[in-house]
């Protein structure tokens, strides 16, 4: 079995919060809160992919 990737699985916990969180705000009648949700799923999926392309470029490498 492989290792966990401890990094990847804590980004996609907080991608899956902040979800949720968009639900939430809908829920509660809360443009701000969804509109914040949304900027920080944006960043956190960007932040993922840039560091799961250079986690395979590394690996191409060795």
């Amino acid at each position: 079995m492989k290792d966990i990737q401890w990094k990847f699985l804590i980004m996609a916990l907080l991608a899956t919060a902040s979800i949720s969180f968009i639900g939430i705000a809908i829920a509660e009648k809360s443009i701000f809160g969804a509109v914040i949700s949304l900027i920080i799923l944006c960043g956190i999926m960007g932040f993922g992919f840039s560091q799961k392309k250079k986690h395979r470029n590394a690996q191409e490498n060795k």
